[in-house]
């Protein structure tokens, strides 16, 4: 044998034996969502998710900003159509696909002492919601903070203060609420707020708090009532049902450990957390009207709001599932 012939041999040995002791080729999920990386969603439900599957062969790529599509009302389908493996949303974006889901949003629904994401999943776990999830696998359903009054030049203290207002929205549950408020609702994507308050073509917004850090809504805001029931906002981090079916079991595995309730406490605590740091910097700040609606002021709102709570249920024929997630059947 030739010198050449040996060096071969060897070369090809050598090869064999690195490939039966490389380790195996990491698996990479495409995470895609439409906010700035230093959003909440990050460190609270992101990262956590992350290290969950680190050492399982799993690898969770994000693509933040829209880097995949830059339309929030589409991010559902993105997954179910495999442009992203996993994403983030707003149920309220398209209000239609998931009415039962959106209960929990509503004035009044979230029982004192309860979590959101408790009460989502307790509907998850019986089955009734598994209609609004097509083609996709929840990783994580949660609740934001109790909705505020985020406002520019117009202080609320009676829902006579918004007689004729338009107030932006998240969704169909937060349109009920503003309109029998008396003011007009207008519905748009978060990121629109800023310009939208900016030129004035809203005059105020409902959402959490956590949204003003989050979209630098303290540079085009200047008032915020806080104590009105309001309802809250949900989200979801979805991922495409075949790609979690396709998964190794291990790393299956890896994602099943934290997935449901354990991702969502996470993510609803790491909102809550934001909440509270935003309106003690607010407050802080000595240029803003924070005001905190005494028991009878917010009274008045929930005698106006409380009820498109249980038109909404009796609309949708939806109390057993209300009743739920609430915990009472």
């Amino acid at each position: 044998m030739n010198l050449t012939a040996t060096l071969f041999r060897g070369a090809s040995a050598l090869a064999a034996v690195a490939t039966l002791t490389a380790p195996a080729m990491a698996e990479t999920l495409r995470l895609a969502h439409w906010v700035p990386p230093a959003h909440v969603l990050t460190s609270s439900t992101i990262e956590p998710l992350q290290a969950a599957v680190e050492g399982s062969g799993l690898e969770i790529e994000v693509y933040p900003g829209g880097e995949l599509g830059a339309g929030p009302l589409e991010q559902y389908v993105r997954a179910v159509q495999g442009v992203a493996d996993i994403v983030w949303g707003l149920q309220g974006y398209t209000s239609s696909q998931f009415p039962l889901t959106m209960l929990s949003e509503l004035p009044g629904a979230l029982p004192e002492g309860m979590t959101g994401y408790d009460m989502i999943w307790n509907a998850v776990d019986a089955g009734q919601l598994s209609g609004e999830f097509p083609a996709t696998v929840p990783l994580a359903l949660w609740l934001s903070e109790p909705n505020i009054f985020i406002m520019r030049d117009h202080d609320i203290r009676t829902p006579e203060d918004l007689q004729g207002l338009s107030i932006r929205v998240s969704g169909s549950a937060a349109a009920a609420t503003v309109e029998a408020l008396g003011a007009t609702p207008v519905q748009m994507p978060a990121g629109d707020i800023y310009n939208s308050l900016q030129t004035g073509l809203i005059d105020g917004v409902i959402t959490g708090a956590s949204a003003v850090a989050d979209f630098r809504l303290d540079e085009v805001a200047n008032s915020y009532t806080i104590g009105a029931p309001l309802g809250r906002i949900s989200f979801y981090l979805v991922m495409n049902a075949d790609r979690y079916n396709g998964l190794p079991e291990a790393e299956r595995a890896a994602l099943d450990g934290i997935a449901g309730r354990p991702l969502s406490q996470s993510a609803e605590e790491g909102w809550n957390a934001r909440a509270e740091e935003t309106l003690q910097a607010l407050e802080a700040a000595g240029d803003n009207t924070v005001y905190y609606l005494s028991e009878d002021e917010a009274a008045a709102f929930g005698a106006l709001t409380l009820p498109v709570t249980d038109r909404i249920v009796e609309e949708l024929g939806a109390a057993e599932v209300l009743a739920t997630m609430q915990g009472t059947n």
